[in-house]
């Protein structure tokens, strides 16, 4: 296979609620999706980055630039040209795993819709459909909190994840668990808004019998996080501090983490991806599938790693209306709890044209 071209293309899609984390607040998704061109297929690739610098150095201004620069053309001179070479020949270019992972999937899905193979079966999904859970952002009030989970567990949620920080801890978790009972399933996701000096507070979190806390520490302090580990009896889940299936084997190693979180984006892509999951499954270690907001592309791609056997936590692979009133692609619904994984060719979804052509700001076509 070879590459024709590659068109990067900016779309802003409005959530239907702000989404709050420690970080900051979205109110709209600006995506950059990349589409490769081949002589036998086109595919698809979105790439996770935020607006800003603040979940992570990428941002999408930065992503496409360095697209644009060096990592598309590095394909583009490649005389032939396969998934599993990418990673190989975006090398030299150090960090930008948002953008290489978006690069890649585009090279993926182009690969598999012209083999007529499924993303799910190229990564070894054993299962048609993946329970789901659901990310609830920060609130304004513990009302306000208790009427949202209220309506996610009534649209059939099965696990609910609350975000936190210093100031929004165990009121609000003590409040969900009062409210819905122990038959929930709940973790928490700090994203690395504390410090080892906060572990006593984060002790507090213990009877609660949360499935996990997510990073709660910096992405860099990984043995701040084996200590922490030690120290309290909520299991510690990792999500930015792993990179690769090095990372995570160190930090399995080290004992910084009982659960793993895998983002396929903030990897560099689904097939290091998979190779995390292959690790934490041969360390007896859960995992899951992260969620970055992602539009229907995305999701499809991220819903077919989560039908992995060792993702047995239910992902932040929430149904379209989550967080769009209109998807760029036929939207996920949720049933019973779970969405269907696609089994068509490549990601087995498509962009919408007229949504395409509505949310879309700006292109960029790059060829040889």
């Amino acid at each position: 296979m070879r590459l024709s071209g590659v068109e990067l293309r900016r779309v802003e899609l409005p959530l239907v609620a702000p989404f709050r984390t420690s970080f900051g607040t979205e109110t709209v998704r600006d995506v950059l999706l990349v589409r490769v061109v081949t002589g036998a297929a086109e595919g698809w690739g979105e790439c996770v980055a935020l607006a800003d610098p603040l979940y992570s150095p990428e941002y999408v201004e930065g992503a496409a630039d360095v697209l644009r620069r060096y990592l598309v053309p590095a394909l583009l001179g490649a005389p032939r040209l396969t998934a599993a070479m990418v990673a190989g020949l975006l090398a030299p270019y150090k960090g930008h795993r948002m953008a290489k992972a978006a690069l890649e999937t585009a090279v993926l899905d182009a690969e598999l819709r012209a083999a007529g193979r499924s993303f799910a079966r190229e990564l070894g999904a054993v299962r048609e459909r993946v329970p789901c859970g659901v990310s609830v952002g920060i609130m304004d009030s513990v009302p306000e909190l208790l009427d949202a989970v209220t309506g996610y567990l009534a649209e059939g949620y099965l696990r609910i994840k609350l975000k936190i920080e210093p100031g929004w801890d165990v009121e609000p978790v003590r409040a969900v668990r009062e409210r819905f009972g122990d038959e929930v399933l709940l973790q928490v996701d700090a994203n690395t808004a504390y410090t080892l000096a906060d572990a006593r507070q984060l002790g507090r979190l213990d009877p609660f019998g949360l499935l996990l806390i997510e990073q709660p520490l910096d992405e860099e302090d990984v043995l701040g996080h084996a200590e922490l580990a030690a120290r309290i009896a909520t299991p510690v889940c990792l999500d930015e501090s792993i990179t690769s299936a090095r990372t995570a084997a160190a930090a399995i190693r080290l004992g910084a983490c009982a659960v793993i979180n895998i983002k396929p984006g903030r990897v560099g892509g689904y097939l290091e991806a998979r190779r995390i999951h292959d690790v934490a499954a041969a360390h007896g270690i859960p995992a899951w599938c992260g969620g970055m907001l992602e539009t229907g592309l995305g999701r499809a791609a991220n819903v077919a790693l989560a039908a992995l056997p060792g993702c047995t936590l239910p992902g932040d692979t929430s149904a379209s209306g989550r967080y769009f009133a209109t998807d760029l692609t036929e939207p996920f619904v949720l049933r019973d709890g779970h969405l269907a994984v696609p089994q068509g060719p490549g990601l087995g979804v498509d962009p919408l044209p007229g949504v395409l052509r509505e949310t879309t700001k700006a292109t960029d076509w790059i060829s040889g």
